[in-house]
């Protein structure tokens, strides 16, 4: 058996810290979600009211309160910024990780999988690069751990503390995003005798009743906040909040449709690089062979295989996908694979030279883009962009993977501590290549500041086209932005002639009247235009 105690927790949080650090200094927020999200935090805060969310003086269903609530506590903490709301999502992160290795050590007991498990997280890209955006996700994970860590005290008969800490994870988890939290809960506490090991009918029995009781108080605990809030937000409020944002999701999604098959299509370019790594996929292949029926697959694995079957298929159901949904089967597929691991000899470990190309390849093909980039003709459409990013990180990016490749590291455990590191550290050079494009590109707040500066110099505002909060944080707007397009903008103008129209455009050096205001945002760019040049030309606002 290969010692892993080389794999200290220090290095995966520090890590962490560095990746984290990094995603906020080098990115802007990025509109619309994480613009949106700290608009809805910001009018909780200016309204002072934390019961029912709103979003541009509207009532806002679409998510529950508690990743705002969170926002507003650290504002009261650390008074009114930017920093402290992004650094909620990835503690919950570095959170999840560290609940995944105490779940490791309880399943896999013995042995160092607790060690393995973090690094094969840092080391997935696509948790890497999440851990760094302010979403529920990351809180929902770290729910389902609290709640998968509570079904196993409760299996050890520990019952108030096991079903009670099971039922605050069932009441935090709909707080922070809604039911589906129990999709990746209930299988896994329903199927618990499976692999638990509970086979006496008088416990099974006791179990499925305590289940019930915890699932309900969860869902009391949720009620605590959905109850007063529906009633203070009005019945279209209320129908959303316990319809619309749960089981309409399920009938018929109003956003992010894929076919049924879709999560299983992307489910590989999420794990990667882990996915294309020649001693796992030597030897897990050759696990899967050695299973004759489900009772030679051991108890740990079969609380693994029921999570993540039973998500990606519960999930495939619903009409609105997307590729974070699946988040909260990433720890579950660490320990799994952690267990694989700490369990081969050296003579099941592939050649080291092979498990270094996938990470080395990511680096190589990256930075080669990079370098590409900068020799295509100027007649591209994209040339704005591409002129912004900078070449020399592209250098670094070859190197680093042709070092990576040439020089791989023999032992197993330096080889997972390795593509854990040389994932985050592409990451970053990614990171630092896209500045330019983030900065220039992304950035809302001069259009923020514009609108901020325009209400208070008592202008009225409108939006032409749907408006999803970009600006009323960074901007610290106090008033609502009024949204209109062709059928109402004549009205508007009419009832506020001392008004300024915000649009987005494609080509500004064609548009008459000129804007008072314009803004690159990625491909097109914001424009604002005083409402008396409006006035003269109502279609100037339009998308061209």
């Amino acid at each position: 058996m290969l010692d892993y105690s080389r794999l200290r927790p220090w290095i995966w949080i520090t890590v962490s810290i560095l990746t984290l650090l990094f995603g906020l200094s080098l990115k802007p927020l990025l509109p619309v979600d994480e613009t949106r999200y700290l608009a809805v935090a910001w009018e909780m805060w200016l309204r002072s009211d934390f019961l029912v969310p709103h979003l541009n003086g509207a009532t806002y269903s679409h998510k529950p309160p508690l990743l705002f609530w969170i926002i507003n506590f650290s504002w009261t903490i650390f008074g009114l910024n930017e920093w402290s709301p992004r650094i909620i999502a990835p503690i919950f992160g570095i959170g999840c990780i560290i609940l995944t290795t105490i779940i490791t050590k309880r399943l896999y007991p013995k042995t160092q999988a607790y060690l393995i498990a973090p690094f094969l997280m840092i080391g997935t890209s696509y948790w890497a690069i999440y851990s760094t955006v302010t979403m529920f996700d990351l809180l929902v994970v770290f729910w389902t751990l609290l709640g998968i860590n509570a079904l196993i005290d409760s299996g050890k008969e520990r019952i108030i503390l096991g079903w009670g800490i099971f039922a605050i994870s069932i009441g935090l988890g709909i707080l922070s995003k809604g039911p589906v939290i129990l999709i990746y809960l209930l299988p896994a506490a329903i199927f618990a005798p499976y692999w638990l090991k509970i086979d006496n009918p008088k416990r099974i029995m006791k179990w499925y009743i305590w289940l019930i009781i915890s699932t309900l108080a969860g869902i009391l605990i949720a009620l605590l906040w959905a109850i007063p809030a529906s009633i203070a937000g009005g019945k279209e409020y209320s129908n959303a909040i316990f319809w619309g944002q749960s089981a309409g999701r399920i009938v018929n999604s109003f956003a992010h449709k894929q076919p049924f098959w879709w999560y299983a299509a992307i489910i590989p370019l999420l794990l990667f690089p882990w996915i294309v790594w020649p001693t796992i996929l030597k030897n897990l292949w050759h696990r899967i062979c050695q299973i004759k029926n489900h009772s030679n697959i051991p108890h740990s694995s079969r609380l693994i295989m029921i999570m993540v079957t039973s998500t990606i298929l519960i999930l495939s159901a619903f009409s609105g996908k997307q590729p974070h949904y699946l988040l909260p089967i990433f720890p579950m597929l660490s320990i799994g694979v952690s267990a694989l691991l700490i369990s081969l000899r050296d003579k099941d470990l592939v050649n080291h030279r092979f498990d270094a190309v996938p990470t080395g390849l990511m680096a190589l093909v990256i930075g080669l883009m990079v370098l590409l980039s900068q020799a295509i003709e100027t007649s591209n459409k994209y040339t704005e962009w591409i002129i912004k990013i900078n070449g020399y990180w592209g250098i670094l990016l070859v190197l680093f993977g042709l070092l990576v490749i040439i020089l791989p590291p023999k032992i197993m455990q330096n080889r997972i501590l390795i593509t854990a590191l040389s994932n985050n550290f592409i990451i970053i050079l990614v990171l630092f290549t896209l500045k330019p494009i983030l900065t220039h590109g992304y950035d809302m707040k001069p259009v923020a500041e514009f609108i901020s500066n325009s209400q208070s110099e008592g202008y009225t505002v409108a939006y032409y086209g749907k408006y999803h909060g970009q600006f009323h944080f960074l901007g610290r707007l106090k008033k609502p932005i009024i949204e209109t397009g062709d059928g109402g903008i004549k009205d508007f103008l009419e009832k506020y002639p001392r008004s300024k129209i915000i649009s987005v455009i494609k080509t500004p050096g064609t548009i008459n009247p000129t804007p008072d205001f314009i803004h690159k945002f990625r491909s097109s760019y914001f424009a604002i235009w005083d409402g008396l040049k409006i006035i003269q030309n109502p279609t100037a606002p339009q998308r061209r």
